[in-house]
């Protein structure tokens, strides 16, 4: 179950909910060190500006190794679709936000220049970044973004999806070389000629052999139920070879459904919902009370921990993460 901020809650849990839609407006993301992330990212229109390709595949592990190396953020599951992509990642040092920036710039203009367009790349809206609560949560979510292309119609099996994708067998174990694509990169232009991602594993896991098997076993569910969904529907997957011929510039025919709520965390317990929705609360109350206390000049005021922008870009003074 996914939990999404929205004036209801928060007002049930006393910001009021006449307040609460100010709260909303402006609320900061709360970046914490150690966190575990479903992390999503969709191509402007829709367009299929990642379908994908010998280009498309070299481009982006390239660019993931690259964010993962410069900032710490660790790499557990990705699946990079043809109009967004899906990542699994944990952020030991709580830089997940300069990680998303350096690898969608890169991403695009690599990307820009092998298609030969230069206008925005990704939808004017943020990434998404869903934290998840702990380990049954991050098996889901491996899960989902691993079934995604059977769950879009795409292709029958997440194995047989033609663009990058991290299988189960890999999660936990594998280092994946990825060489400097030949594309847009100089050879001379001081980035490394070869660069390693390796696929960690994730906080709450011992051993590879659980994070496996269980994210095989919640894969094949949700590749079984999609296909029987698809065929109740009178539909059939478009298949590999399709998809490879694809035009970058196409976008699905299909209605995406607009999105009014912007999912924060993921947590199937409940108490662990309750215990996250609260602490967020919390942080909005004292991120509100210091940005007032800032504005009025009023000296000694401390942000709450895991304020990121106004910490990053202006020094503000904050508490410490417990």
């Amino acid at each position: 179950m996914q939990l999404r901020s929205n004036p209801a809650v928060l007002g049930h849990l006393g910001l009021g909910t006449a307040a609460a839609p100010s709260v909303l407006m402006t609320a900061p993301r709360q970046i914490l060190p150690g966190i575990t992330y479903l992390v999503t990212r969709r191509c402007t229109q829709r367009q299929l500006l990642l379908r994908p390709s010998a280009d498309t595949s070299a481009i982006f592990l390239y660019v993931l190794a690259l964010a993962s190396r410069r900032f710490g953020v660790l790499v557990h599951a990705f699946c990079v679709l043809s109009n967004h992509f899906h990542l699994v990642v944990s952020d030991p040092d709580a830089r997940l936000p300069a990680f998303e920036q350096y690898l969608d710039s890169l991403v695009a203009r690599a990307m820009n220049s092998v298609l030969g367009r230069w206008e925005a790349f990704w939808a004017p809206s943020s990434y998404s970044a869903v934290a998840l609560a702990g380990p049954e949560d991050i098996v889901a979510k491996i899960a989902y973004v691993l079934a995604n292309p059977v769950a879009a119609g795409l292709v029958r099996r997440g194995r047989d999806w033609p663009g990058l994708w991290s299988a189960p067998e890999r999660l936990g174990t594998t280092t994946l070389t990825a060489p400097r694509p030949s594309a847009f990169f100089r050879a001379r232009g001081g980035l490394p000629e070869s660069i390693e991602l390796q696929l960690a594993l994730p906080p709450g896991f011992e051993a590879a052999e659980r994070l496996q098997r269980e994210v095989s076993e919640a894969l094949d569910r949700l590749e079984r139920n999609a296909e029987r969904e698809l065929t109740a529907g009178g539909r059939v997957f478009v298949g590999a070879a399709r998809v490879l011929a694809q035009k970058p510039t196409a976008a699905p025919q299909s209605q995406e459904p607009r999105r009014t709520l912007n999912p924060r965390f993921a947590a199937r317990d409940g108490r662990k919902r309750r215990e996250k929705l609260s602490h967020y609360v919390e942080f909005l109350r004292s991120y509100r009370s210091a940005w007032a206390a800032r504005k009025a000049n009023i000296p000694g005021g401390l942000f709450p921990a895991g304020t990121y922008l106004l910490r990053v870009l202006h020094g503000v003074p904050c508490l410490a993460p417990s």
